[in-house]
């Protein structure tokens, strides 16, 4: 089946060359590949220009919604198969696409989800570089009618684990049968939890990576906290438990010393932001279980105050 690539962006210019680079590099063709902006001020748009087999839709920045716009872009693609990913990220080898694209073995198969990873770059937490253990394989969830929302919530949470970062899509049913919902985020996972209750199945292929990462201090940790734990919550009817403390913080500073490549001073640097954002970590359970006691209006108010944002989605 054809490939058709979508990739959302606003000032990815740092960024969206590698991101394109990669895809036209992998071992399958891709079809074509829709940008769509949503304003960016940056050099990202004469950059995907030097790209002729890139297209670009823009859109004003007002009009973004992580759903709907992605919608825009999807009912100008071809392909059978459409892939969804990000400006920042970029593939971790040329093999990404063939192996999502394997996995639509089955006609029930309506989407594939890969993983993100951590590069060793200098700039990035040493503690969170990809460093695999164990040989991955694939995962695939498949429920009758009616027994996915039978499930416990944890259980749903787990097969409901989608990511548009790096997540392969059967053209004819993003296009046709399922699109993605108008919603404040967390697009993936609500379709996820559509593409289930329609009956099809859905994979997990950890071989299918991208590099993706974002630098978080304490305070943009504690605010994704919250927006994690308010959408799990929503979402699933997962209540958060208190993330652990010593333990990791000590995993990572083993990580930091066995590194031979890292200074004295970048092993305190990171020593530092790993326990600044563990706190952080604790400070938004400690605040979303508060809340929580307290009912769904506390809830509703402790998200909006963090986030900005009151959570919504349109009904198909």
């Amino acid at each position: 089946m054809l490939i058709s690539i979508v990739i959302p962006v606003k000032n990815e210019g740092r960024h969206i060359r590698q991101c394109i680079a990669g895809w036209l590099g992998q071992t399958l063709p891709v079809h074509e590949i829709i940008v769509i902006d949503s304003g960016s001020t940056d050099d990202t748009l004469s950059i995907v220009a030097e790209f002729p087999q890139v297209r670009v839709i823009e859109i004003d920045g007002s009009q973004f919604n992580h759903g709907t716009t992605r919608n825009v872009a999807v009912a100008e693609t071809t392909g059978g198969l459409v892939m969804m990913t990000v400006g920042d990220a970029r593939p971790f080898d040329d093999q990404v696409l063939e192996r999502l694209s394997a996995c639509f073995d089955d006609d029930a198969v309506a989407g594939v989800c890969g993983l993100q990873v951590v590069p060793h770059d200098v700039d990035k937490n040493p503690t969170e570089w990809f460093r695999p253990y164990s040989e991955p394989t694939i995962t695939t969830y498949h429920y009758p009618a009616g027994q996915y929302d039978e499930l416990p919530p944890e259980q749903k949470h787990q097969a409901t684990g989608w990511d548009d970062v790096v997540a392969m899509y059967r053209g004819e049913v993003l296009r046709n049968q399922i699109p993605f919902r108008e919603i404040t985020y967390g697009e993936d996972v609500q379709w996820a939890q559509e593409a289930y209750r329609a009956g099809y199945a859905l994979k997990f292929c950890p071989t299918a990576r991208v590099y993706h990462y974002h630098l978080e201090d304490a305070d943009v940790t504690f605010k994704r906290a919250i927006t994690m734990y308010y959408l799990r919550y929503r979402m699933f009817g997962v209540e958060p438990t208190p993330p652990p403390l010593w333990l990791p913080l000590l995993t990572a500073t083993k990580t930091l010393l066995k590194e031979r490549g890292l200074s004295i001073g970048q092993r305190m640097r990171w020593m530092k932001h790993n326990l600044s954002n563990r706190l952080a970590l604790r400070s938004a359970f400690r605040r979303f279980h508060t809340a929580l006691s307290a009912g769904s209006d506390h809830v509703e108010n402790l998200h909006q105050e963090f986030t900005g944002k009151q959570f919504k989605v349109k009904s198909s």
